[in-house]
């Protein structure tokens, strides 16, 4: 079946229109509060995993830079550093994730050096084989049909484009993985609830990563959707991972 995590939001079963509407309300609820709550989530490791990426990326000049569900701007900013001058687009599915990236790119100088489009990685609102670059960072899981988004990075990529996706995956080692679920499903929604005022959203953030296919598994919908040359990189132990792959 493709697209099963279209049927849920969370551990809770929905309507795909259900799952991309409550999305939407969850990322208005966190705007302001998500890159905070990314520091004290992760105690600032996934700044770390996401250097890795840019190291993987390697940005240069000249080239065209697509970050889906880019929202705060986390990825773009890093490849603006790296690139200098170069089209970079951040296009995500919430207006508010985007208000506040905005904002942080003004605080930086950046004021003409990115352009933000509201869309759907299932749909993008740009031209075919008009990127060189495809990146998506903690948001593929919350893409209602996965399967419509790897289609749509793999057309507006050009022929010999790079997709480059860092996501939460799957802790292999037993012990490791027992310990990670504890802190996920104690911790984070409380502190979710502290710091953001809303522990239900940060419940579904920690659901949507167990919902999210492991590694291997997105590794097959990689190919399946036509990219080639596809290299996973396991961070932290599976914490998180890096998918990498190739338009040829």
């Amino acid at each position: 079946m493709q697209n099963p995590e279209s049927q849920w939001f969370g551990t809770r079963k929905v309507t795909a229109k259900e799952k991309t509407g409550r999305v939407i309300d969850v990322f208005d609820s966190v705007a302001d509060s998500y890159d905070l709550m990314n520091d004290l989530m992760s105690a600032g490791v996934h700044r770390l995993w996401k250097d890795q990426m840019i190291r993987q990326i390697r940005p240069r000049p000249g080239l065209s830079y697509l970050d889906v569900a880019g929202g705060t701007g986390d990825i773009a900013f890093r490849i603006r550093r790296k690139a200098g001058p170069a089209r970079i687009t951040l296009c995500d599915l919430n207006a508010e994730m985007l208000r506040v990236g905005r904002d942080r790119a003004v605080n930086h100088g950046w004021i003409d050096d990115f352009e933000w489009v509201v869309g759907n990685a299932e749909a993008l609102p740009m031209d075919s084989e008009s990127v060189d670059v495809y990146t998506i960072s903690f948001g593929l899981r919350n893409v209602t049909h996965i399967d419509d988004a790897l289609r749509e990075a793999w057309r507006v990529l050009k022929p010999g484009g790079r997709f480059f996706c860092l996501e939460f995956s799957r802790v292999d080692e037993p012990f490791l993985a027992k310990i990670y679920d504890a802190y996920s499903f104690r911790i984070i929604p409380r502190i979710g609830q502290v710091v953001a005022k809303d522990r239900d959203s940060y419940q579904y953030l920690v659901e949507s990563i167990r919902k999210f296919p492991p590694q291997k598994a997105l590794e097959k919908r990689l190919y399946q959707a036509g990219f080639d040359r596809v290299k996973i990189t396991n961070l932290s132990f599976g914490i998180a991972a890096i998918h990498e792959a190739w338009k040829l």
